[in-house]
């Protein structure tokens, strides 16, 4: 039996853990896009900049720490990188629309019963499957 599962497991509860402790030390809401936005626009500043600063470093750093121990991973990604750069962008700016990505309104907003979390939450996976079916009737890229 496969068990590619339990990859799965281990990083939503990495994820979890990490936003009840980012919210417990700093009282604040472990939003990704946020932390993100607030680097990029320079409106974190401080001490605020060097905690965002060290959560991007861990996001991007222990996966790829993981690939390296595990000597490669192998993806079911194609070679579409111009439709990744689309999909990437309409991400970011759904972020912002929202006021929010999915580990602040999935993760935090839904634990934290928020109901404009949920309700984020649930639009944004339904645009996501809706943009799947759509583009896997227009195109054969996914």
């Amino acid at each position: 039996m496969p068990q590619e599962w339990l990859w799965g497991l281990a990083g939503g509860a990495m994820i979890g853990i990490a936003a009840a402790l980012f919210l417990l030390v700093n009282g604040r809401v472990m939003g990704a896009s946020g932390i993100l936005g607030g680097l990029a626009d320079g409106t974190t500043r401080g001490e605020a900049a060097r905690e965002g600063m060290a959560f991007l470093v861990g996001v991007f750093g222990v996966p790829a720490l993981i690939v390296l121990a595990r000597g490669g991973e192998s993806t079911h990604a194609g070679g579409h990188l111009a439709l990744y750069i689309v999909a990437g962008l309409l991400v970011g700016l759904g972020t912002r629309l929202a006021n929010g990505c999915t580990s602040g309104h999935g993760v935090c907003g839904i634990s934290r019963l928020s109901v404009r979390g949920i309700v984020a939450t649930v639009v944004y996976i339904l645009a996501g499957a809706f943009a799947v079916l759509l583009l896997r009737q227009l195109t054969e890229a996914i």
